[in-house]
């Protein structure tokens, strides 16, 4: 062994973690990403964290100047290109929805296609009121006009922020002076004055009503966080902020807790409301409690004037907050970029617009899951050559100036190894030793060595260990060695265990390519030197 070998850093084979220490980490990545645990480290009140924890209000609200089972992982399954085909979609329905408004309709369907609220507005044209629709585009043009004057000087924004309350007062008025409701303008109507009443004791805990009620439970519980924690992530977009989905479990949670006691609806994320409260210029919790406390105080004083608000102001309200939703240039992009995650986009919206809300939500999760399977099931390889006057080793595809190394060739794995991609990562290994004889133009494999360079790999599984065997043993009939560069813990352990490392050798496993590279070197010049030590006879004619 020359010194060329030799090196400081060798890998290491340490011992591998038991059992509890490996599940601990794995569930620790998996469920609890963000360490959420970690405040409670060293606290001397413990409790107070924990309180604060679960009901952020009882941390920020001072201030102001979720996990029990942590499946709020759900969120990570929703892509961007979903997120931006269902919010343009659900945008477009929602317009449309509100058409029942503008022209003052009193029948109107109760579902959500495009064909179906399109089919009962024509339907229903004999209830059309030319009066409402006036109003209605009046409001309409006003709404429009603050928010354009808020992007050409942001500091009016306070305009538009102001716009919507102007909208309701002055509609208010109108109907209240002008007998709007006697000219075809729908008004709310009679409200009554009080909050809701206690429910607590109706609720039922017998036995023949249970099953029923958390079968609808669990049902409509599903549906409701997938549909808010997507208007959510949809938001967040606008603002560059993070959510978690984890603690939207628990706010939807509690607050259909404390609302089932209160004889409320149940309480979801709700796509208008929430782009209204948006487009008002909210950028905080705190904005819930400001409204809340404003809607106590209108149920409890104000309720009977809001009685001649026009249904036409707030169809406008819901529409203009709606057009600035729907994302044509960002589905363009998608399309420039990447045309399935064009299709993905196009799943969420067509599924939203023409069938329903979960559907095209079920529908653009199955093609995103779809893809990542197929990257599972086809993960990426590259041959790696070396740079010009350096160590380092590019994908030569990429960098056509990195070179290859004669009698090497160094590939590249960057994604796990699972039964379900191990044939075809032999497959494709394979054809790179192929592809590499076809290149030199020998009549004999030209390839000696073989290197695997592993430290993309995240996990392995025993499936994929045996296929690295079975590999090895086919590549050693060929006459070609195999070596492992810069395998990660989790792999090297499982290698450990399963006894690959001494069926292969330690001296088969490198800590950088550099470093194989050299090894190899020297075992190609030993082996044209044992070449050489044979004596050559001449041949009789």
């Amino acid at each position: 062994m020359s010194n060329s070998q030799e090196s400081v850093h060798r890998v290491n084979f340490a011992p591998p973690r038991g059992f509890a220490a490996t599940f601990k980490s794995h569930a620790k990545e998996t469920l609890f990403p963000d360490d959420p645990f970690k405040q409670f480290k060293n606290e001397e009140r413990p409790i107070k964290k924990a309180v604060q924890y679960f009901f952020p209000i009882f941390e920020w609200l001072p201030n102001y100047s979720s996990k029990l089972f942590r499946l709020g992982i759900v969120v990570d399954f929703l892509s961007h290109s979903t997120i931006v085909g269902f919010i343009s979609g659900t945008a477009i329905i929602i317009c449309l929805q509100q058409l029942k408004g503008i022209f003052g309709l009193t029948d109107f369907t109760t579902k959500t296609d495009v064909i179906s609220v399109l089919h009962a507005v024509f339907e229903y044209r004999d209830e059309w009121k030319w009066e409402s629709a006036v109003v209605g585009l009046i409001f309409l043009a006003f709404l429009l006009f603050t928010r354009y004057l808020k992007k050409r000087n942001p500091k009016l924004f306070w305009v538009s922020a102001i716009a919507p309350m102007l909208t309701v007062i002055v509609g208010g008025l109108f109907a209240y002076l002008a007998h709007a409701e006697n000219h075809g303008i729908q008004v709310v109507g009679h409200l009554n004055r009080g909050i809701n009443p206690l429910s607590i004791k109706d609720l039922n805990f017998e036995s023949e009503y249970l099953p029923v009620t958390l079968k609808a439970g669990i049902i409509t519980g599903i549906l409701a966080l997938a549909e808010g924690i997507a208007i959510g992530r949809s938001f967040a977009i606008f603002e560059n902020y993070q959510t978690d989905g984890n603690k939207e479990m628990i706010a939807f949670g509690m607050m259909n807790i404390v609302g089932s006691l209160t004889s409320c609806y149940l309480t979801t994320g709700p796509f208008s409301k929430s782009a209204v409260n948006y487009n008002a210029g909210c950028r905080t919790a705190m904005s819930n409690i400001v409204m809340a406390i404003c809607m106590m105080l209108t149920l409890l004083l104000l309720a009977p004037l809001f009685s001649y608000t026009p249904l036409v102001a707030l169809s406008a309200i819901i529409m203009t907050a709606m057009f600035g939703l729907i994302e044509y240039e960002e589905a363009y992009r998608l399309f420039k970029v990447d045309k399935f995650d064009f299709c993905i986009c196009m799943a969420a919206f067509f599924g939203v617009t023409f069938i329903s809300m979960d559907i095209g939500l079920m529908m653009s999760i199955g093609l995103a899951i779809l893809r990542a399977l197929l990257y599972v099931a086809r993960p990426a390889t590259c041959k790696l050559g070396n740079m010009p006057d350096s160590s380092l080793y590019r994908d030569i595809q990429q960098y056509p100036a990195a070179t290859g190394i004669p009698g090497i060739l160094i590939l590249k794995l960057g994604s796990p190894i699972y039964f379900a991609n191990c044939s075809y990562l032999k497959e494709r290994i394979m054809r790179w030793i192929r592809d590499e004889a076809d290149i030199t133009h020998a009549k004999v494999n030209e390839v000696e060595h073989l290197l695997l360079d592993i430290g993309g790999v995240s996990t392995i599984d025993m499936t994929g260990i045996e296929t690295l065997l079975e590999l090895r043993r086919s590549l050693e009939v060929n006459g070609i060695k195999m070596g492992i560069v810069n395998p990660r813990r989790e792999v090297m352990e499982k290698m450990i265990l399963s006894e690959f490392v001494d069926k292969v050798g330690r001296e088969s496993f490198y800590l950088s390519i550099d470093e194989a590279v050299e090894a190899c070197r020297f075992g190609l010049q030993e082996s044209k030197v044992s070449k050489n030590d044979f004596p050559v006879y001449p041949t009789e004619v």
